[in-house]
């Protein structure tokens, strides 16, 4: 059945992950899919690992203050 990959900046809140798990998951039980079939993996990827427009996350966002997640 459904598979969802999600992948986030590493240190994303925990409280945030299970939001996830538990809203991505109903999204498919309005589908008619039972909730057991359904499997949502987080991946965390550190900033420096992750580039938008040619440039490490960790850099662009340096000294940014992002909601939900912990340097």
């Amino acid at each position: 059945m459904p598979v969802v990959h999600v992948n986030v900046w590493k240190g994303f809140e925990q409280e945030k992950i299970n939001y996830l798990i538990e809203n991505l998951t109903k999204v498919f039980v309005d589908l008619d899919i039972p909730a057991e079939a359904v499997e949502i993996l987080i991946h965390e990827v550190p900033q420096s690992h992750w580039g938008i427009g040619g440039v490490p996350a960790s850099e662009k966002f340096k000294g940014v203050e992002i909601p939900g997640w912990k340097k």
